[in-house]
């Protein structure tokens, strides 16, 4: 299907794929921190955001969907950013179509995920509700960011309640949620169902590749990104202290900056201009 697309900035192309549930709002951080010297490219994933379907799918067709807008967008070799399960669908993709792959930036993702978060209290479920609206209400208040937050399923996804985290879980966070439809929760469930595991397939891609992964992640666990990490032939990894799931948004500055770091290492040939 035809996916819904932000693109912003000019130079070599970064495809930027969102996480679950997530939209191509989810990725500003990126956008915000990489249009001033590249080309940012961020679809809506099917069944996500404004690229909604009524037909049921499989997480697989996200890849034809990704070679269409490519196609598209007349870019035939890219950089691939993806948050979680964007992660996922990059390796996929690198897999697939390795001539269109220049390198991979892979973000508390993994090949094989495996995940540590405990049972949901109902207490927990409680909080959760009345912080994401009161968030919403008032973007990063200190009554959710010091008192709701840390007892909610937020003390999962963070562990710097920082005021910038909630600005963007508000902001963006709350409406992509919202926006993930019934199918593409059916989609992750039934891929995780299957034990989803590419380690075994990782050395056949070539390209450099950046792993980045929080210390205190419970929904794809450090271990799991780190072991991705060990199986590529090319990757550089880095484990930040003290993040979790949403360390974009907990560490934007130090993320970013790594990532300028790694691209200008690679010697890449990311001069060409759109």
């Amino acid at each position: 299907m035809k996916l819904h697309c932000e693109r912003q900035g000019t130079g070599f192309p970064i495809l930027c794929l969102h996480g679950h549930p997530g939209s191509a709002k989810t990725m500003a951080v990126f956008v915000e921190g990489l249009r001033d010297r590249y080309c940012t490219l961020t679809p809506d994933l099917r069944g996500y955001g404004r690229s909604q379907t009524r037909s049921p799918f499989e997480l697989e067709d996200s890849l034809a969907d990704l070679e269409e807008l490519l196609d598209a967008q007349g870019i035939e070799r890219c950089l691939v950013l993806g948050w979680s399960l964007g992660g996922i669908l990059a390796i996929e993709l690198a897999l697939r179509r390795p001539e269109r792959v220049a390198g991979l930036i892979l973000i508390a993702t993994a090949a094989r995920p495996v995940g540590a978060h405990p049972p949901t209290s109902w207490v927990e479920l409680v909080n959760t509700g009345l912080g994401s609206l009161l968030n919403v209400l008032a973007p990063a208040n200190p009554v959710v960011r010091h008192s709701l937050g840390p007892r909610s399923l937020y003390r999962y996804l963070l562990r710097q309640h920082t005021e910038h985290a909630y600005r963007r879980l508000a902001q963006e966070g709350f409406w992509a949620y919202l926006g993930t439809s019934p199918l593409a929760h059916r989609a992750l469930n039934r891929a995780l169902a299957r034990r989803y595991n590419r380690l075994p397939d990782l050395g056949a891609i070539a390209v450099p590749c950046l792993v980045l992964c929080g210390a205190e992640d419970l929904h794809i666990t450090a271990q799991a990104s780190l072991e991705t990490a060990a199986y590529l032939p090319r990757a550089e990894s880095h484990c930040y202290p003290n993040t979790a799931h949403l360390l974009p948004w907990e560490i934007p500055e130090q993320l970013l900056g790594d990532i300028h770091h790694w691209i200008d290492r690679q010697g890449l040939d990311l001069t060409a201009e759109l």
